[in-house]
């Protein structure tokens, strides 16, 4: 059995030459075909090398990220094991770290929508935040998904949207950013423009799409590590010489995750990523948040009401991963009826990982882009994400993190929920309560 890990290398000229390479693609791509890798381990060459610091779990620095400079390397490779029991924790001394299928949280395709994108609008008053110039102007959101194809966006919103390609990110022979198939990074970026419409998207495709109207099938773990790589360089670097910065905020959407304990490696391996806050996956999150970036992740589709399939019956501990990350904002969905929706995961989230998730609820299974036909919803807690994100990405255009960090304006959303029917207090179905943009964005003073 061929298995995919992280695999942890120390620093040397192969490993930075191509992290610089990745940073700056103008740049003749660099092999790590010279690259010290002990035996055991099958190195994939087309996996440019991601700087992790010390890689000891310890909070790094964006200096000690830089690539010239980072002490430790994640290399992408595969070991062969007869049993995934036996997937070693190291190979001479150097750790190895899960590096699992990941898939979109959407759900329930066929089933009617609750209202549209009008109605969600409506909800979040939109034309109270518009009136106050809380538009998501020069703000950056990354769409860290399927991909976004813009012409279905100015058909379905009746203008181009705008977008940075010059700074979105994609994985080797994809479309160039905006032209990917209509699919599910679409759905999350018109869900998004609900209520920030003039945010400049970012392209992110991590997770592979079929044909326009298909199924996504989901990536790996290692393409979205690279992808929030890119993202620290970019957001590092935002801060134009001379001028003003280049974006006010960075807000990153993550409408994805893991459905099921058996697509990681198996309980009690240190390397597993869903209870594992030192995975290097989760780390680097939590130094993109501690850069100023507000990250939000859907919490999931394992309901008790309603489960997804692939949860395969399993409904609790299910929010883990970066998804449980206490640096992070987690989305579980209702519908436009402010009643939860049976397909989103209740809290608490896996062992191991921050409890307390979801931390708040967003609108989902609407009628809105169209993505996946006429009459198909933007569902589960995918579409719960980007509605937030474009609530975050709107308070941004005023509020920035320099002033209000993102632990900051994730609290004053918590603290402004509007609570559920009997709810009192954090609980495991709505979190701190349903989204309330104009009540967090006047607490905030904008």
């Amino acid at each position: 059995m061929r298995v995919p890990v992280l695999a942890i290398l120390p620093s040397q000229e192969p490993l930075q030459e191509s992290a610089i390479t990745a940073l700056n693609p103008d740049r003749p791509p660099s092999s790590l075909a010279n690259a010290e890798v002990p035996s055991g381990l099958d190195l994939d060459m087309s996996f440019a090398a991601v700087p992790i610091g010390s890689g000891t779990g310890q909070e790094a620095s964006l200096e000690s990220l830089e690539p010239n400079r980072s002490e430790r390397f994640a290399v992408r490779a595969f070991v062969e094991v007869n049993d995934p029991a036996e997937i070693p924790e190291e190979v001479d001394g150097r750790p190895l770290f899960g590096d699992p299928a990941i898939a979109p949280f959407l759900t329930c395709g066929g089933t009617s929508p609750v209202g549209t994108a009008t109605d969600v609008a409506r909800k979040l008053n939109t034309a109270a935040l518009d009136g106050r110039g809380l538009d998501g102007s020069g703000v950056a959101v990354a769409i860290v998904d399927t991909g976004i194809n813009l012409n279905h966006l100015r058909t379905q919103i009746g203008q181009m949207p705008l977008l940075d390609a010059g700074n979105s990110w994609r994985p080797p022979g994809s479309p160039a950013p905006g032209a990917n198939p209509v699919d599910h990074g679409t759905m999350c970026a018109y869900d998004v423009l609900i209520t920030a419409p003039r945010a400049t998207l970012l392209d992110v495709p991590v997770l592979r799409a079929t044909a326009p109207g298909g199924a996504v099938t989901g990536g790996f773990l290692s393409v979205a590590l690279q992808a929030f790589a890119h993202l620290l360089g970019f957001w590092a670097v935002a801060f134009a010489p001379g001028g003003g910065p280049r974006y006010k905020a960075l807000v990153i959407n993550n409408s994805w995750g893991i459905f099921h304990p058996s697509w990681d490696f198996p309980p009690g391996h240190p390397g597993r990523y869903i209870d594992n806050p030192t995975h290097p996956f989760t780390a680097l999150t939590s130094v993109l948040a501690r850069s100023g970036a507000d990250i939000l992740f859907a919490a999931g589709n394992c309901g008790t009401q309603c489960a997804d399939g692939r949860c395969q019956g399993r409904t609790t501990g299910t929010i883990c991963g970066a998804n449980a990350s206490p640096d992070v904002l987690t989305l579980a969905g209702c519908d436009t009826n402010d009643v939860r929706v049976g397909y989103s995961s209740r809290g608490p989230s896996i062992a191991g990982m921050f409890q307390n998730k979801p931390d708040i609820t967003a609108y989902t299974h609407f009628l809105g882009s169209k993505a996946f036909g006429p009459t198909e919803p933007d569902s589960g807690t995918s579409a719960a994400c980007p509605v937030a994100a474009g609530c975050v990405a709107a308070i941004r255009t005023k509020v920035s993190p320099t002033a209000v960090p993102p632990a900051g304006l994730f609290a004053q959303l918590q603290a402004t929920a509007r609570p559920a029917a009997g709810q009192a207090g954090w609980n495991r179905d709505y979190g701190h309560g349903i989204i309330d943009t104009d009540s967090a964005a006047q607490s905030l003073g904008v």
